[in-house]
């Protein structure tokens, strides 16, 4: 079956770099996606499909397709922004204090949008059914699990998705067979103790330097416990203890997340912080409370799947565009989906020429030419796999 992206994209690419800035510009926190949802089902009706909008309240799927019998094939893209401060000096900057698109997401979302609009045309010709999922709450580590728990798709045969990469030239998409993140946990530590005066710590229980022996032993002695072969690591990303230089005070908290690159080191993590905490405060006579959030597991990615992503993203974009790449610490709640049919999730390249941007970080920002990259590749691999799971 041969799409008409030269034509649709020529005719759209202006329109959606223009939704991808408004979404920019107006960012919300997940399960608050409210005006995100609204705005995708309103486009999505314009062009004649039929968007549900998920019981959450936010989010939606929409298929396409479904006149001829065939498999259900899914593509999905994240909705919600990060509640970090938009640090760009552009056009499009975050219009909301202390939230920021700064992973992409934005980008994710006009990709599906570019993706399902360019396959509308062809509804009544698709083997199957090409099911959109707009996510909320990736950043939540949950919104997969809520998609799930609906049952909207328990009859889908396979999920593919694309997640910027700022290190990746536009034009390009990176794949790669098994495990492409990690999975990421946050463990906070609270200790508490009766305080007192720095000019006796012998007489309380030092809370300082409690805590900072937490910080520093704890990912100290797990890198001698994990097998170094798993890349699992505990950073501390906030700690807290006291407020001014003469007294001891009586709690201090660390809060940090713990990743891995393998699922069964995931599975015995939580144990380990434990045992490994227990000794680490046991000499000092304070209260110590772990709080341990599961997050994500790895995104373990099917060898067939990422064949269809591979050979459509060589189809559309050329040779030598479809580049191998390496696994990331970082955690995508994708991951869940992963657990229950196969799929395969691809780096989209977007890197702005003679940058060095990053993730997560208030300066992100995204070559827009990588949106035309995204809809080619989405819309050639629901195509693709429609045909493969048949």
């Amino acid at each position: 079956m041969t799409l008409g992206l030269d034509r649709f994209l020529a005719g759209t690419a202006d329109d959606l770099i223009g939704l991808r800035r408004h979404l920019h510009a107006h960012p919300e926190l997940g399960r608050t996606e409210h005006d995100t949802t609204a705005l995708v089902a309103r486009r999505l009706e314009a062009a004649g499909l039929t968007p549900r909008v998920l019981g959450s309240g936010t989010g939606l799927i929409c298929d396409i397709g479904g006149v001829r019998p065939g498999p259900v094939i899914a593509l999905r893209a994240d909705l919600d922004a990060l509640p970090i401060q938009d640090e760009k000096d552009v056009p499009y900057r975050s219009t909301r204090a202390g939230i920021c698109h700064a992973c992409g997401h934005d980008l994710h979302t006009t990709v599906l949008l570019g993706t399902a609009l360019a396959l509308a045309p062809y509804a009544d010709q698709l083997p199957g059914t090409v099911r959109c999922v707009f996510q909320p709450a990736e950043e939540l580590s949950s919104g997969a699990l809520d998609v799930l728990r609906e049952g909207v798709l328990d009859d889908v045969r396979a999920i593919f998705a694309l997640h910027c990469d700022p290190r990746l030239d536009a034009g390009k998409i990176a794949i790669k067979v098994g495990a492409i993140t990690g999975a990421a946990d946050a463990v906070e530590i609270v200790v508490n103790g009766p305080g007192g005066h720095t000019a006796r710590p012998h007489l309380t229980a030092d809370l300082a330097y409690v805590i900072a022996r937490v910080v520093t032993d704890l990912p100290a002695a797990l890198s001698r416990l994990a097998d170094p072969r798993t890349g699992t690591s505990l950073v501390f990303g906030m700690v807290s203890a006291g407020t001014t230089y003469n007294v001891i005070p009586s709690a201090a908290v660390a809060r940090g997340t713990l990743r891995t690159l393998d699922h069964d080191a995931w599975d015995a993590a939580p144990k380990l912080i434990e045992r490994l905490l227990e000794s680490a405060v046991g000499p000092y006579d304070v209260q110590c409370e772990l709080s341990y959030r599961r997050g994500t597991p790895p995104v373990i990615n099917d060898a067939g799947a990422t064949a269809v992503l591979a050979a459509a993203g060589t189809a559309q974009l050329g040779d030598g565009q479809v580049v191998d790449t390496a696994q990331s610490l970082g955690g995508e709640d994708f991951a869940w989906y992963l657990e229950h049919m196969p799929g395969s999730m691809a780096r989209l390249g977007v890197r702005i020429p003679g940058t060095e941007l990053d993730l997560h970080a208030g300066t992100f920002d995204a070559d827009e030419r990588a949106i035309a990259v995204g809809v080619r590749v989405m819309a050639q691999a629901a195509v693709d796999a429609l045909q493969r799971y048949h």
